[in-house]
């Protein structure tokens, strides 16, 4: 690996933080942001260097919503030593077993139980003073992000007047959705890939930098919608609805409430985020260079057309992108 500034920069910060000379750093992972994660071992115990280039990625975000969690007894990675100037944080290790590669019809039930459990008190429990809004002005921002990367970029369709009526339209229906539920902490990234398996407080909690104060059935659709692993439609409304009862429990949300209500609420907001993914996706691919995304484009796709045909109010939309997308592999990239 050539020895950049920054590596050589964080090497060095390791090394003085943990007063070891011989220390080496390997890859632990990357994010789909600037951010990345580094591994160094020093007497039998993993630490993890989160690197953060504060002009890109600011690590205060992180370090604040990091300590909310904290707070509440969520299991997030503890910080041991931070330079926030360099962007450099000193973090436990919570080890490299993603729930993703360990899911399966035998192991599902117990993990995404674990992770309601998790989402039940970070929903009930963690402190959202000041956070910022999850509203209509930024839930707008994202899903403007379709048009621009998947739609102009991935598919070289720019839509006609009537057709940006049509995307209005939906997305309309989307937002009023959105803002009609109750406001909780929400993660933003509540899934597969963001959630490790612990031996204890399982499961630990990454990528948590962006939460906002926003809709109760978004992280959970985050979760049982996920980007990267489908599940039957009957099983995943089943968990749903068990989890709408936890939420009436709690007194998050109220009798009116009703498992129709609710899962209206849980499929739209599945599908405002789906639809803002299909637009991430194609950014990160052809913007930022991370490469792999587009793979993921048609399991999106589908989740989008499959939830949006249940809903006659959304036909237009179903209508529109199957006529752009066609028989296209979603999966190829186009030249610029």
């Amino acid at each position: 690996m050539i020895a950049t500034p920054r590596a050589t920069a964080r090497l060095n910060w390791l090394r003085t933080v943990l007063a070891d000379a011989t220390l080496t750093l390997e890859p632990a992972s990357a994010d789909a942001s600037f951010r990345s994660y580094w591994r160094t071992h020093q007497a039998g115990q993993s630490w993890i260097v989160m690197d953060s280039p504060p002009a890109q990625e600011d690590p205060a975000p992180w370090l604040e919503i990091g300590a909310r969690l904290s707070a509440a007894g969520l299991h997030v990675p503890a910080v041991r030593a931070q330079d926030l100037e360099q962007g450099f944080l000193l973090i436990e290790d919570l080890g490299a077993q993603l729930y993703l590669p360990a899911l399966n019809d035998h192991s599902v039930d117990t993990l995404y139980g674990d992770a309601m459990d998790a989402l039940l008190r970070m929903q009930r429990d963690v402190a959202v003073k000041d956070l910022p809004a999850y509203d209509h002005a930024f839930l707008q921002r994202e899903l403007e992000i379709m048009p621009t990367w998947f739609l102009q970029r991935h598919l070289g369709c720019t839509p006609e007047c009537e057709e940006w009526d049509v995307l209005e339209s939906a997305f309309t229906v989307l937002l009023k959705n959105a803002l009609e539920q109750p406001r909780c902490f929400v993660h933003r990234d509540f899934h597969s890939r963001n959630l490790l398996i612990t031996p204890h407080n399982n499961p630990g909690i990454i990528d948590f930098q962006g939460a906002l104060l926003g809709p109760i059935t978004y992280d959970l659709a985050s979760l049982l919608r996920d980007c990267y692993i489908v599940w039957d439609r009957m099983r995943v409304e089943a968990w749903a609805e068990s989890y709408r009862m936890r939420l009436l429990d709690a007194g998050l949300i109220d009798s009116t409430v009703c498992r129709e209500r609710f899962l209206r609420w849980f499929d739209l907001i599945g599908l405002q985020r789906h639809i803002k993914v299909l637009g991430i996706f194609c950014r990160l691919y052809y913007r930022d260079g991370k490469s792999g995304y587009l793979d993921d484009l048609p399991r999106v796709y589908d989740y989008v057309i499959e939830v949006a045909e249940r809903y006659p109010e959304l036909a237009e939309l179903v209508s529109f992108l199957q006529r752009k997308v066609g028989t296209r592999d979603l999966r190829q990239a186009v030249a610029a």
